[in-house]
């Protein structure tokens, strides 16, 4: 009788639970009740008891987390409790400072937990920028906090079923942008674009289009010169390094050649230029994944969503997808784990 293959370890995830006052705890407890969640992974969550039981009450979903004091303690599915908030700091739709302090806390766990090993990969659920930031803490994402902690270039990548988009500029003003637009900064994206989309994603010699900054890319310089100056030495630099690049062309006129699978991922040159198309056709599948960390990172993309909190009408779709992504990322590394001394925070 044939002996039977060996079944591949599910990877460790480690999962930060958000803004107690939003939606995370909501779709991270419908995301983690999925079976086909359940059978990809081991999750960890790292939050609070009391505010994961309420999202599993509220979205009538089993628990089935251990509760443990810290991750080395975990079994199996647990969660690490980090705080014991007051009922009047986590209800739903009602940030608090204090809630505010327990979102950045749920994420420093999570990734101190990385840092000493035993976890592949980490999932966030939405926090608020805002509410970290009014408890005093200075905070513009966690992309930025990310690349900060470990020290790493970083960029975005938006994901969905057919359409991947990564921003050269991320939490910024639109006023500042062009003055940040840089030949190297963006032919390091490109570079970094390229070895993810093939480690991580499995595309061979992926296909990657840059947008222009202005409309019509300039018009010949009517309308800027970015283009010329900065964005078009880019690509030429890194197709000379047999990178798959091509542009820079007009968003309007590219999007849609995009979201017809003619390339294998875009390169905006700012946030809501790459993440209006993106949202528009992937709103309810679309991934955050940073690229360029030690070990895999994902995120659903949206917000805390407060007008929805605590109404059981949360749609974990999103989250469910960044779960099997980091599932799959995680797994493609082939069970690489980090580990260093670790890093203060940076406040």
């Amino acid at each position: 009788m044939p002996s039977k293959r060996p079944t591949k370890p599910r990877p460790r995830i480690a999962i930060s639970l958000g803004d107690p006052s939003g939606i995370g705890p909501e779709v991270t407890a419908r995301a983690l009740a999925r079976s086909r969640v359940r059978s990809a992974l081991v999750p960890v969550v790292f939050g609070d008891d009391r505010v994961y039981a309420r999202a599993c009450h509220l979205a009538g979903v089993p628990d089935g987390l251990e509760r443990v004091g810290s991750p080395e303690e975990a079994r199996g599915p647990a969660l690490v409790q980090v705080t014991a908030l007051a009922p009047k700091d986590s209800r739903p739709g009602k940030p608090t400072l204090e809630g505010g302090r327990a979102q950045l806390a749920y994420l420093e766990r999570a990734v101190e937990a990385l840092e000493a090993g035993g976890f592949d990969g980490l999932c966030t659920a939405p926090l608020s920028k805002a509410q970290v930031s009014r408890a005093g803490i200075a905070f513009s994402g966690h992309t930025e906090y990310l690349a900060e902690r470990f020290g790493a270039r970083v960029l975005m990548l938006l994901a969905g079923p057919v359409l991947r988009v990564a921003v050269h500029t991320t939490h910024v003003a639109i006023a500042d942008v062009p003055g940040l637009l840089s030949t190297e900064r963006i032919l390091e994206d490109l570079r970094l674009l390229h070895r993810e989309l093939e480690r991580g994603f499995g595309i061979r010699r992926p296909r990657i289009a840059v947008c222009a900054l202005n409309p019509h890319a300039g018009e010949g310089g009517l309308f800027g010169d970015e283009e010329r100056r900065i964005i078009a030495p880019a690509i030429e630099r890194a197709r000379a390094e047999r990178i798959n690049a091509t542009g820079p062309f007009p968003a309007d006129g590219l999007f849609p050649r995009a979201a017809k699978g003619d390339v294998d991922a875009v390169l905006a040159m700012y946030h809501d230029q790459g993440l209006v198309p993106l949202k528009l056709m992937h709103f309810d599948e679309a991934v955050n994944v940073t690229l360029g960390l030690p070990l895999p990172r994902t995120s659903p993309d949206h917000g805390v969503a407060y007008d929805l909190a605590g109404k059981g009408a949360a749609r974990p779709a999103s989250m469910e997808a960044a779960l099997l992504l980091i599932s799959r990322l995680a797994s493609r590394r082939g069970g690489v784990r980090f580990t260093r001394r670790r890093v203060p925070s940076p406040r």
